[in-house]
């Protein structure tokens, strides 16, 4: 256990700057299966990158079966978070957010995780809910609305959980990004409940070959009860939208797909896959195995056994919507959160008040619109 003198809090504000002067942010997301860090600065209407760092830890290892947090996974979390305290130290962030999603929302034993790692590392995570989740996805990916779009469809695929969000693009550009904090233009939304830690887990006893077409019947099966899929996709084909895919998933089919020797952000963030080219893409990817996977320089040994339950999720989204493109986004959750510390409204301080509890996880949603 971290000694007392050394909690791992941030430092005081008054040493969270960066070079430039300007004040450091910080966003920290522990999800099912990966933690994540992002440092930035504000920079006009958006933000540059000081550091990064994303650690899969497989939180959600085993919840499927269990509804718990197994000790391996939960030594794994805290590991990855004492690397992402020492970075915080290490650049004097003084402005942090930390959240949790669905292994937290979902285990018995969430509380008291929550509570060993605010004791362990000093950081202090809100558990937000999946319309929170869903909504700073899309703020993190508002730049990637082009026209003559008038919907989009964001797909944020996660270790527990998959959000969808259906957003007015043409509203969300004429109002920029101040608008779109204000008041997110999300038409529909829905959190799917399959994630690629919970789809592995749920075949884990059986071999590839065998479990890839129940995965992918399971997936479809999924999306094809969401109430509003019909609509959606009557909206989409009208407002010649198109899909964002923001998940490790879908960055990694991309950099396979655009046979990159290493991973690239600047090629891989906004680029875009037909459907054909995406199935193609996970052709290759299945046939490969899990060893062949492993080799790929954009994927590796750790991504490689959940690469087949994403393929599953991404194939069973995708072809509820026939012909459409997708754009991928090597951004997300963590740069909606930065982009609202940055610009949104302040908390007040009655709120932040209110929101200090008992060491249990507060499940926040987004605002009634």
């Amino acid at each position: 256990m971290a000694d007392k003198k050394d909690r791992g809090g941030p430092p005081k504000r008054a040493q969270a700057r960066s070079s430039t002067g300007r004040p450091l942010y910080a966003a920290v997301d522990l999800g099912t299966n990966n933690c994540r860090l992002l440092v930035a600065e504000p920079r006009g209407q958006t933000f540059r990158v000081v550091d990064s760092h994303s650690q899969i830890a497989r939180l959600g290892e085993g919840l499927h079966d269990t509804g718990r947090l197994s000790d391996a996974a939960i030594d794994r979390a805290i590991d990855a978070l004492q690397a992402i305290r020492r970075k915080l130290r290490h650049h004097g962030v003084g402005r942090v957010r930390c959240i949790a999603t669905e292994a937290c929302r979902k285990a018995e034993n969430g509380a008291e995780f929550i509570h060993r790692v605010h004791t362990e590392t000093g950081l202090t995570f809100k558990v937000i809910g999946a319309k929170e989740e869903a909504r700073l996805a899309t703020i993190g990916c508002h730049d990637l609305l082009v026209s003559p779009a008038k919907s989009v469809l964001v797909v944020d695929i996660g270790g527990g959980s998959t959000e969808l969000s259906l957003m007015d693009a043409e509203t969300a550009r004429h109002r920029g990004l101040k608008g779109i904090l204000d008041r997110a233009p999300i038409i529909d939304w829905t959190s799917l409940k399959m994630g690629v830690v919970t789809m592995s887990d749920a075949f884990s006893d059986q071999d590839e070959v065998t479990a890839w077409p129940l995965m992918l019947e399971k997936a479809r099966a999924i999306v094809a009860a969401w109430p509003a899929l019909a609509e959606v996709q009557k909206r989409l084909q009208a407002d010649e939208g198109y899909l964002i895919g923001t998940s490790g998933t879908v960055t990694c089919l991309a950099g396979v797909h655009l046979k990159l020797d290493r991973y690239r952000r600047d090629r891989v963030d906004g680029a875009w896959m037909s459907q054909q080219e995406g199935c193609s893409t996970i052709n290759l990817l299945r046939d490969l195995g899990v060893e062949g996977r492993a080799k790929l320089p954009t994927i590796g040994e750790e991504r490689a056994p959940l690469m087949l339950a994403g393929c599953a999720i991404t194939l069973a989204v995708w072809e509820a919507f026939e012909g459409t493109r997708l754009r991928v986004a090597d951004r997300g959750l963590r740069e909606g959160l930065l982009l609202s510390m940055m610009y949104g409204q302040p908390r007040s301080r009655s709120r932040r008040r209110k929101g200090r509890n008992n060491n249990k996880p507060r499940i926040q949603e987004a605002p009634n619109e």
